[in-house]
């Protein structure tokens, strides 16, 4: 049965209610998500949170039982509470009635995989990085890779941009040189985005293992990663922009590269 907690200034509320700073996340290892439907994906691939919470209304409903008597089995740590606390440690109004506490899991670059894989220098926005993450589920990229300075990809604002996607695609940390090193040992093509480049159209090669390397949202690619890359595109543009955020046009690549391989592996 679900520990009840009807006070604020419970500590174990207080723990959860630290998880919006980078301190507190740093400090439990622990990050926030919201929503009985994204806890409900999350079980079914076999991910659990440490401590999930649920409101008294919320248990009402038969999907949310089962999931609390599921977490139950699995010794997760089940608490009950109101709405308000609920809100409060969502920090926003009408919050959802389920949020649960999970461990934050960045994987090794060695074990990122696949025939496309999106890697990202010092993005700076939260709603960028978790909106490209959704975007690199969405096409079965094998991983992101965070390249320098980042912001936190486990973050309130970030993990609900990824609507889910932050239980489903691999999360690596590494600098520039660990990045070119599993270039060279995969045999991949590192194809980063520049004014400088081609127009991206169907004369560029992109065959093989792939690796999209975009620019932070202030400064783009630096020269040096410029001249590191074997393939350098722009977005053809038509209006008066001169440029697209980030998250969109990381989408425009990787859906452009995926259409090109035939979408490959795409659900019918």
């Amino acid at each position: 049965m679900p520990h009840k907690i009807s006070s604020a200034a419970n500590p174990l509320i207080k723990t959860l209610k630290s998880l919006h700073a980078k301190k507190g996340r740093a400090e439990t290892g622990l990050f926030l998500a919201e929503g009985a439907r994204l806890a409900l994906e999350a079980a079914d691939v076999g991910v659990w949170p440490e401590i999930l919470v649920v409101s008294e209304a919320a248990l009402e409903r038969p999907q949310v039982r089962d999931l609390v008597n599921r977490a139950g089995a699995r010794r997760v740590r089940v608490v009950e509470t109101s709405e308000a606390i609920l809100a409060q440690i969502a920090k926003r109004e009408n919050a959802q009635t389920v949020i649960g506490a999970y461990k934050q899991r960045l994987a090794p670059i060695e074990e990122i995989n696949g025939e496309l894989i999106v890697a990202l220098d010092g993005v700076r926005d939260p709603g960028n990085l978790g909106t490209i993450m959704r975007t690199a589920d969405s096409v079965g990229a094998g991983g992101v890779v965070l390249v320098g300075e980042s912001c936190d990809p486990f973050s309130i604002e970030a993990v609900r941009a990824t609507m889910g996607s932050v239980f489903g695609v691999k999360i690596a940390r590494a600098s520039f040189d660990e990045l070119l090193r599993f270039k060279r040992t995969r045999g991949a093509k590192l194809l980063g985005t520049s004014l400088k480049g081609a127009a991206l159209g169907d004369d560029v090669g992109v065959g093989g293992r792939i690796i999209v390397l975009m620019g932070n949202e202030q400064s783009g690619l630096s020269a040096e990663m410029e001249a590191a890359c074997d393939l350098l595109v722009k977005l053809p543009m038509r209006g008066r922009a001169d440029s697209l955020n980030l998250a969109v046009a990381t989408a425009v690549t990787l859906y452009d590269v995926w259409r090109r391989r035939g979408y490959d592996g795409a659900r019918a």
